[in-house]
């Protein structure tokens, strides 16, 4: 093989190695005929150069066999002597998922968290980083890195570090990567200690949306019907147990059927608890499985239907027109005026957003005894998921349990017998028919 200098630069020194593969040799220019070293990359049709730093060809010799057998086992286990920058990879990974939009393996909106996701990781070891020069274990301190950036939640933080070893693991799929998985310190603690609302804050919640949904405090009859929304899509939450953008983009369609059952209420008298079947499709579900289950709070889809205008199957539930859903702005204004109404002032500082209902359905449905399995089909996570984030709950509810005695009503349901109370999370008893009007507290 033959080895050129380059435009005016003349070739000094020359020498074959590992049977012609590689070569040494030296060029009079103003480095001082330092050895350098030169070996073809056939897999990524390149060719490898480097300085030896040295003058001495003896040297220059040794350096450059070792050298050249370690670039040799490197190609013969598959590793990516040039490879690509950690931007590229980023970028690359993007366009793979954007095709899952199309083939509704995810959502959209998954696939824009994916891309929030990632741009950590860009920032902590730069966009230019070679992929091939970043090891098992450069982020294994992930936690601390990215709260140096930004303060985030430990639900966040592991969603982070499974999205960056996905991402890893299609790379040493596709050789970009040298290995299918980064080693990231295992983090311990609870998600959501605060990411949930209190019994009592959420008891107040309920009552406040009375008079933030009334004539008197809201005349404006546009702003009222949204407010309305908004105190639906509240209690539809967490009663549900289903994510904030799975009930986003349910449809009529996706409602069921109602059922009415007669239960023991909280003075032993029978009242009328509605329930409503409801279907997660495989295309809205975060887990990309369809679920059909059934959850109280039939009276507040009653309600919200008798209401709208726009109900037929493809029409949005959560929507004034039935095609667009409610902006984030305005979400995020409700819930602001909301959060300050029941005296919390900074709802992102005490990490409390709608997805904070879903975590207080699950409590209570934990806290009520309803098995766990059940609870996580509801929900659409898994059991251990459900154990190991409501782990406190679950220990609370198994003492109870021991001291509970039961009776079989009517149409065959168990009711605890002994008065033991659980969160509230309906509305309360006086608003039982879902279709008064109230001025704080009073009813019109």
């Amino acid at each position: 093989m033959s080895i050129t200098a380059g435009k005016g630069k003349k070739l000094t020194g020359y020498h074959s190695i590992y049977d012609g593969i590689a070569h040494i040799y030296q060029v009079a220019h103003k480095s001082g005929d330092v050895w350098q070293f030169r070996m073809w990359i056939n897999d990524e049709k390149k060719h490898y150069r480097k300085s030896l730093k040295t003058k001495d060809f003896n040297i220059a010799l040794s350096l450059a066999t070792d050298l050249a057998l370690e670039l040799s086992s490197d190609q013969r286990v598959g590793k990516q002597i040039f490879g690509i920058t950690l931007g590229e990879l980023v970028d690359l990974y993007i366009e793979y998922r954007e095709k899952d939009i199309q083939s509704k393996d995810i959502t959209k909106e998954r696939w824009l968290a994916i891309g929030y996701s990632l741009k950590y990781i860009i920032t902590m070891l730069g966009r230019n980083k070679k992929v091939s020069s970043i090891k098992v274990d450069t982020l294994f301190e992930y936690r601390h890195l990215r709260n140096e950036i930004k303060l985030a939640s430990l639900g966040g933080i592991r969603n982070e570090m499974a999205i960056i070893n996905h991402m890893w693991k299609w790379g040493y799929r596709h050789k970009y990567t040298n290995f299918g998985k980064l080693e990231f310190r295992k983090i311990s603690g609870e998600i959501g200690k605060r990411n949930t609302f209190t019994d009592e804050e959420y008891d107040k919640l309920v009552r406040y949306m009375r008079s933030y949904c009334s004539k008197k405090e809201c005349p404006n009859n546009d702003e009222r019907i949204e407010r309305q929304l908004v105190r639906d899509f509240v209690l539809i939450s967490s009663n549900s147990c289903a994510r904030p953008g799975e009930l986003r983009k349910l449809t009529w369609g996706d409602v069921l059927g109602y059922e009415e059952h007669l239960t023991e209420g909280e003075y032993e008298e029978e009242k009328v608890t509605q329930l409503v079947e409801l279907k997660i499709r495989k295309d809205t579900s975060k887990v990309r499985k369809e679920r059909i289950f059934l959850c109280r709070g039939g009276q507040y889809f009653k309600r919200l239907k008798d209401r709208q205008k726009h109900t037929n199957d493809e029409d949005l539930v959560f929507s004034l027109n039935g095609k667009d859903c409610l902006t984030g702005y305005k979400w995020v204004k409700h819930w602001k005026e909301l959060m300050k109404g029941i005296g919390i002032k900074d709802s992102v500082d005490a990490k409390l957003s709608y997805y904070s209902l879903r975590h207080f359905g699950i409590t209570a449905r934990v806290q009520s005894g309803l098995s766990l399995v059940d609870i996580s089909y509801m929900a659409g996570t898994s059991v251990s998921e459900i154990e190991r984030t409501y782990l406190k709950y679950r220990k609370e509810q198994s003492r109870t349990s021991a001291l509970k005695s039961y009776r079989k009503n009517k149409d065959g349901t168990i009711t605890t017998t002994d008065g033991l109370g659980k969160p509230r999370i309906d509305e309360p008893e006086e608003e039982s028919d879902g279709w008064a009007e109230y001025d704080e507290g009073v009813k019109l």
